[in-house]
């Protein structure tokens, strides 16, 4: 359920990226940035966890587990805001972000 949940959030990203992107250069630039922090603050929620040695390996996983999903979609996401940047789409032409991703 969860995983469906992220995808859904990834698929709406993706969409307000590309509105986004045609709405205006600075607009995507403030994107990346809060992006940037959004996964700062994922990072520094993940060694909080790990560093509490109060908390036992099974609720360690359970805590970091959505924080890790998050963290892989919104990386998937700033990379494709940077290749946006980077490839402006022409006018009504698909933008090929699917094609520059190596998905594992």
């Amino acid at each position: 359920m969860l995983t469906g949940e992220i995808f859904k959030v990834y698929d709406y990203l993706l969409r307000f990226i590309r509105t986004i992107f045609f709405c205006c250069y600075t607009c995507t630039m403030k994107s990346i940035e809060h992006i940037n922090n959004a996964l700062a603050d994922l990072d520094k929620e993940v060694e909080t966890i790990l560093m509490d040695w109060s908390i036992n390996l099974t609720e360690k996983d359970n805590l970091m587990l959505p924080l890790l999903q998050q963290k892989r979609v919104l990386q998937q996401t700033l990379e494709d805001l940077i290749y946006l940047k980077e490839n402006p789409p022409t006018p009504n032409q698909p933008c090929g972000i699917s094609k520059h991703r190596e998905e594992s």
